[in-house]
């Protein structure tokens, strides 16, 4: 394999746009059951972790409990909050993984807004 300019350059185009800020919207829905006071702690967490990696909130979005289109870990109701925010890609890995391991998300989704 030939080494080039080009590839050179190639690679750190890749490192830059990893250290690039973007914009995301994450969507999660908790439990139901949860009382105001855990799901007001619950959103708290979650934006305490987006500030604390250097990410920025632009917009909050509490939509509540809704009805979902399908049965869930045994739930047909979730509490729905969206969160936009600014940050660096090493952010969305840290915040899937938390999900992931959060009991009282019963289902989330981020993605990268288009600029």
């Amino acid at each position: 394999m030939l080494c080039t300019k080009q590839g050179r350059l190639d690679r750190v185009e890749g490192v830059k746009k990893m250290t690039e800020i973007r914009n995301y919207e994450t969507t999660f829905i908790c439990r139901p059951d949860l009382e105001d006071e855990e799901q007001e702690a619950i959103q708290d967490k979650y934006k305490d972790i987006i500030t604390e990696n250097n990410g920025e909130i632009n917009d909050i979005n509490i939509w509540g409990t809704r009805k979902m289109a399908y049965e869930i870990k045994d739930y047909r109701k979730g509490f729905y909050t969206i969160i936009n925010f600014n940050s660096k890609p090493d952010l969305v890995k840290e915040l899937d993984r938390r999900f992931k391991i959060d009991d009282n998300v019963i289902r989330h989704l981020i993605v990268r807004e288009e600029e």
